[in-house]
This record gives structure tokens, sequence and C-alpha cells, in this order.
């Protein structure tokens, strides 16, 4: 069954941001993932929205998932994402 990494992510250091995304792609690539939406402007049909982006990624199951989050080349750049952003992320099949 598909798992899916569901970001919202609220950009306070665009430096440290921008040294995540150098890497990010070059990481994920190794575990079989498939970005299907990095949005910056998704329509709120309900409550309030404060953040800069949303990011829906698939991965072919919650172990995938987990390998690539937990991988020492992902956890060595994660520090770049949480010191460059306020994000609240979580894992959905």
């Amino acid at each position: 069954m598909s798992a899916f990494f569901v970001a919202n992510v609220k950009i306070k250091d665009k430096a440290n941001y921008s040294k995540y995304l150098e890497k990010v792609d070059a990481v994920f690539s190794k575990f079989n993932g498939k970005y299907l939406t990095v949005d910056k402007n998704p329509e709120i049909l309900e409550g309030q929205w404060e953040y800069s982006l949303f990011v829906l990624i698939e991965f072919p199951d919650k172990d995938s998932l987990k390998n690539w989050y937990y991988s020492d080349e992902y956890q060595e750049i994660l520090k770049f994402r949480l010191s460059g952003a306020d994000c609240n992320t979580i894992i959905v099949e």
C-alpha cells in the first residue's frame, strides 16, 4: 500500500532552506519516492493556512518512506530544512 509524506512548510530562513533544496533531490531519488505536488498557493476551503509550501510525496509503502526519512543521507540534510523552516509532517496511507 502506498504511503504519503505530507509536509506543511513555513520558510523562516531562505538561506538554510536553500541548502536543503540543493541536496534533497539527489537523496530522494535513491528511495523510490515520487513528488505529487509542491504547492505554494493551495486553495483554502476551511480554516487558515499559514505556510509557505504544501508538499506531498508518494512512496511504494511505509517502509520505503521511513527508509528515506531515517537514512543517514537524509538526516544529514534534514538539519537545513529544520533550521530553515517550521514544518509539520505526517505519514498517511
